[in-house]
């Protein structure tokens, strides 16, 4: 192994000097910064919000309201946006990014072994729900009868407080090895001939070096979009998914989640042909507000240990958006704004009151059969925040998914909105997810690439050994 002053890149005198910057401390970050440790490369990490000892959300903590923190703590900090999440490890290529479209199949299949034993030597929980063939092929049947897609996968579970957990042992290893900057952010990526040179910092600072991993998060993906368009490179429009989070008796969903944990659900509605799918399910657990730079979405967490009768989950409209438009963000924000000006934050309502045409209220709901895990939620009318089209292709999934689990149409289910997925629009990149900007690397879910904590961390992982490569060191 050399050291990193054998072959230093030739800086400008102003600013620091590293060789590897890490732009973001979720998944992706860790996971490079995980590879790059005891490399003898100068490594520094930046993160926009707090450490993670730091982080301490009241909706988490004390139950209470949005105290609308800035940057948001749920979903900013060192752990990322994932941080507080249930933790699901989906251990297959098939879900959570596009990963595979650029490392091909076989590969991936080998980052995600590597990945998913990183997170088991850090405390991960050694079960793995993978039903066995005879059994999935009799749930892929019974899903096949009502024009449903059961998607193989094969998930572990940490749970909300384990992943906590596993984030503090994985800063605690980094520290030796990395410098770990919090509550700072990039503000301007750096290019001189066609090459990668450094940041600035929010304080006017700047950190020169060879290398940026940028894994920006979901809450820096808008800052991400206009950089890559200030730098000149190609941007494609991801789909941006936009949708509900349902939440009904967890022995409704017992015949899937008891042998999948989180079965993995696809329809192709009947009016409109759009691509809707399950996200997320939380058998036993419990519906969570999140703040996205103001604006209140829905998300919903399990626990490894503490459980509630209730399972959660969100079914998500997919919608591509072509030319002229190339806006997506800012058009699912668009719509969590409009619930968030109706409710006064997230909007819960019965499913048999939206049938009906009319708004849910307190006295409503309280004749329900489910109570709100999430009690800050405003009973009210989620047919004037979605548009039509995304309304009648989650009815009809709902419908179709009651012919499997009889109960999910169930006028007592709560439905509670929105909730959308930022996915940033992505930069061209090559097989190692290198932009034509040389040495400038993008990867996570806030540059597009991932939707996920597995294949979001492989993608940290895949760029680390492809900087360890240039450098001649060995992974």
């Amino acid at each position: 192994m050399r050291h990193s002053g054998d072959r230093r890149l030739a800086v400008r005198p102003t600013g620091e000097s590293f060789d590897v910057v890490i732009l973001g401390a979720g998944p992706a970050g860790i996971f490079s910064a995980l590879a790059l440790k005891g490399s003898g490369l100068r490594v520094v990490m930046i993160e926009k919000g707090p450490d993670i000892g730091r982080r301490s959300c009241p909706m988490q903590v004390r139950k209470s309201g949005c105290n609308q923190c800035s940057p948001c703590m749920l979903l900013c900090g060192w752990g990322g946006a994932g941080a507080y999440s249930d933790g699901k490890l989906t251990l297959t290529t098939s879900v959570g990014g596009k990963l595979q479209d650029y490392t091909g199949e076989k590969a991936l299949e080998g980052l995600i072994e590597q990945v998913d034993r990183t997170y088991l030597d850090f405390g991960a929980s050694g079960i793995v729900y993978a039903p066995d063939e005879h059994v999935f092929r009799n749930l892929q049947r019974q899903a096949a009868t009502a024009d449903l897609i059961l998607v193989p996968t094969r998930v572990r579970h940490l749970g909300t407080e384990r992943c906590t957990e596993i984030l503090h042992r994985m800063r605690e290893r980094i520290e030796d090895g990395v410098e770990v900057r919090t509550g700072t952010e990039a503000v301007e990526i750096l290019v001189d001939d066609g090459a990668f040179t450094g940041i600035r910092l929010n304080d006017g600072s700047l950190i020169r070096a060879k290398y940026l991993i940028a894994g920006p998060g979901r809450v820096g993906a808008d800052w991400f979009v206009s950089e890559i368009r200030r730098l000149g490179l190609t941007l494609t429009n991801n789909p941006v998914d936009i949708g509900v989070r349902v939440e009904l008796p967890a022995v409704v969903m017992e015949n899937f989640t008891d042998h999948l944990y989180e079965p993995k659900l696809v329809y192709y509605s009947e009016t409109f042909d759009d691509h809707v799918r399950t996200f997320c399910i939380n058998p036993y657990g419990e519906v969570v507000a999140e703040n996205s730079d103001g604006l209140l979405t829905v998300n919903g967490h399990s626990y490894a240990e503490k459980k509630t009768e209730l399972t959660n989950f969100a079914l998500l409209v997919s919608k591509t958006f072509t030319e002229p438009f190339r806006e997506p963000i800012a058009y699912g924000r668009s719509i969590a704004s409009l619930a968030n000006m109706l409710g006064g934050g997230v909007i819960v309502q019965r499913l048999g009151d939206l049938q009906a045409g009319r708004r849910s209220t307190d006295k409503r709901l309280a004749k329900g059969m489910v109570r709100p895990t999430l009690e800050q939620a405003v009973p009210g009318d989620l047919s004037l925040v979605l548009p039509y089209r995304h309304l009648r292709s989650i009815l009809e999934m709902l419908e179709a998914l009651d012919r499997v689990m009889p109960g999910v149409n169930s006028r007592h289910t709560l439905l509670y909105g929105v909730e959308v997925k930022f996915y940033s629009s992505r930069p061209e990149l090559s097989h190692v997810l290198e932009t034509k900007i040389q040495n400038f690397f993008a990867v996570g879910d806030g540059a597009g690439v991932t939707r996920g904590l597995v294949q979001a961390s492989a993608s940290g992982l895949l760029v680390a050994k492809e900087v360890l490569a240039r450098e001649g060191i060995a992974a």
